[in-house]
């Protein structure tokens, strides 16, 4: 069993951790640190550190300043990294309302929102439209996932810009999309 770190020491590697990847959830940063959850909370508490799903938000705020081709709540996820013309993340949490009543499963619609928002978000431009998009859904997912999308520009020519997205839930890919997206001067 590993020996637990004095109060101060822990607080400090737990502050430097998260200005590093605020990502982290309270159970992950139990084990890192070898301590319970209130003991995390508690430090997080003492350090004037938000929780997870604040910390996130204050990212996605941060990120929603940088986009240039579309607006912040046209943006479907929340955008936790974006370096401009190059890549971008969002997360997406499903809810009952954006699935089917009948089995649970998030309408394809939403999913694609998502990737196609991200593409728009991570292009260089100030204006842009869809001009081509060819997509493959690999596997339905049921309200209540968490839908990671990872977008990057492969490349650039003229006012065309290809951009990949892949989804994720649970570090499965649910979702590819592979868009040209032509910038309106």
């Amino acid at each position: 069993m590993k020996k637990r770190k004095p109060k101060k020491e822990r607080q400090k590697e737990l502050k430097e951790k998260l200005a590093e990847d605020p990502f982290w959830t309270d159970e992950e940063l139990t084990k890192i640190f070898n301590v319970s959850i209130q003991t995390i909370r508690l430090d997080r508490l003492e350090l004037g550190i938000p929780e997870l799903r604040e910390r996130v938000k204050n990212v996605a705020e941060k990120n929603h300043t940088k986009v240039r081709s579309i607006g912040g709540k046209e943006m479907i996820g929340e955008l936790i990294d974006l370096e401009l013309g190059s890549t971008g993340i969002s997360i997406l949490e499903t809810t009952k309302d954006m699935a089917f009543e009948k089995n649970n499963i998030v309408r394809g619609h939403h999913i694609f929102s998502q990737a196609e928002s991200l593409a728009m978000a991570v292009i260089d431009t100030e204006v842009a439209l869809t001009g081509v998009a060819n997509i493959k859904y690999n596997v339905a997912v049921e309200h209540g996932s968490k839908l990671i999308a990872k977008a990057e520009v492969i490349k650039q020519r003229g006012n065309k810009y290809f951009v990949h997205v892949f989804i994720y839930e649970s570090q499965k890919q649910i979702f590819r999309g592979k868009f040209i997206l032509v910038s309106i001067k």
